[in-house]
């Protein structure tokens, strides 16, 4: 028997769900997120552009806060790590359930999320992903 392609919805797709993107390449992700905050003149930047930078960053932050829930759980609960992972995954939900919008503003928001979870992402190197355990 084999297995059927995981799906996933996806709010700004017509149809909301598509099967699992390959992975994303992260040195490209991480050139747009420098180039992103780089930015100081503006005014060139189209706001059908900057809708779709700000919606490539955002599933870029979903993946990369995807991939570091289940190395949080591998942490112990009052461990400092733990703590720091909780606040940055919390803030990611936050930031992330507001609707992406073409501006600058968002865009660069955006590019710090995925900043700040690429950090806490490459000091969990060490840990592996668990499975969530049930209450």
């Amino acid at each position: 028997m084999t297995d059927a392609p995981s799906t996933r919805t996806v709010p700004d797709e017509p149809g909301g769900a598509i099967e699992d993107p390959p992975p994303l390449d992260r040195e490209a992700q991480l050139s747009l997120v420098k180039a992103v905050l780089a930015w100081t003149d503006t005014a060139d930047l189209r706001e059908s552009d900057l809708a779709q930078i700000a919606l490539q960053l955002t599933e870029h932050a979903r993946i990369v806060a995807a991939d570091l829930r289940p190395r949080a759980v591998g942490l112990p609960e009052d461990s400092q790590r733990r703590v720091l992972v909780d606040v940055v995954l919390a803030e990611a939900d936050r930031r992330l359930s507001m609707p992406a919008r073409g501006t600058v503003a968002c865009c660069q928001n955006r590019a710090r999320l995925v900043c700040a979870l690429h950090e806490r992402l490459d000091r969990l190197a060490d840990v592996a992903p668990q499975a969530a355990t049930a209450p």
